[in-house]
């Protein structure tokens, strides 16, 4: 039976313990606690980093993991557990202030702020870079500043920031994108499943699947999104910001496209109430296939 996959992910509220941890953690923030906004590009804001004895290097822990994960003897829960005590480069740059009218009517000296970077991910959310290594982020943006933060501390930005994505290293030889439940797990210091193999979340699904007399059985799977493309055209088997869960769906004989069109709405309706969906799911794809009898 056919595949049917469901639109770009909305938007979510953030869960009042994930707004707490950003509450009380300083929000967007560097590593010290100090404020992204209205930093100047003289003195001591222009220091690369307070890490001492920081060489810029990429974490060995997620170069492990990542490396494991492209030959197949790892995953992307591995990546992720790695960077729980990763540190990364948050890029910032120069953003011109307007001009301040001085004296006798002349403009006064225009201010430079430095502002952190946001990208648009293909399905439209908002997604923040973030760098390993000071070579991978000069190799992205020659003219942007490093700072150095925890993994942590840059996941509670980019919620900050309305972020739903952090993306490691683009434009490199290898990008890795974090999603939305693992930015809120990263964020929180907690650890992460993945939702295809969240024994928990397949059981809540299940559980409001049965209600639907149509379906026979319902199993999950990683979705094709998971897999990431390298640079030089190999896949690693996770990494990728396209579809995450594939929910396959056992169908009784019987409904024609219309009556499957309401199923899947009424399951998506069911799914998006539940609190556990809302906060492990980050984008999910439907495949249909017939119940044996």
């Amino acid at each position: 039976m056919a595949s049917n996959e469901l639109g770009a992910p909305s938007p979510r509220q953030l869960p009042g313990h994930i707004a707490a941890a950003l509450a009380g953690a300083g929000g967007g923030a560097d590593s010290a606690g100090r404020p992204w906004a209205g930093r100047s590009l003289a003195g001591d804001d222009a220091k690369i980093h307070n890490f001492e004895n920081d060489d810029g290097t990429a974490s060995e822990a997620y170069l492990a993991a990542v490396a494991a994960l492209r030959k197949g003897t790892g995953d992307e829960a591995g990546v992720v557990a790695s960077l729980a005590t990763a540190r990364v480069f948050i890029p910032i740059v120069a953003r011109l202030a307007e001009e301040a009218e001085g004296a006798h009517g002349l403009n006064a000296d225009k201010q430079a702020d430095m502002a952190l970077v946001t990208l648009k991910a293909a399905d439209g959310r908002t997604a923040m870079p973030a760098f390993t290594s000071t070579a991978a982020l000069a190799a992205w943006h020659p003219e942007a500043r490093p700072v150095a933060v925890y993994a942590a501390r840059a996941a509670l930005s980019a919620v900050a920031e309305g972020a739903e994505l952090l993306v490691l290293d683009p434009g490199s030889g290898f990008t890795f994108v974090v999603r939305r439940p693992a930015v809120w797990a990263l964020a929180q210091q907690h650890g992460w499943v993945p939702s295809y193999r969240d024994e928990e979340l397949a059981e809540e699904m299940g559980r409001a699947a049965a209600g639907f007399p149509a379906v026979r059985n319902l199993e999950l799977a990683p979705g094709r999104g998971v897999a990431a493309l390298a640079a030089d055209g190999t896949m690693a088997a996770g990494g990728g910001a396209g579809p995450e869960l594939q929910v396959v769906l056992y169908l009784e004989d019987g409904l024609d496209a219309a009556g499957v069109q309401d199923l899947i709405a009424g399951l998506q309706s069911e799914w998006s109430r539940n609190v556990l969906f809302g906060e492990r799911v980050d984008s999910i794809e439907v495949k249909l296939r017939r119940a044996e009898r």
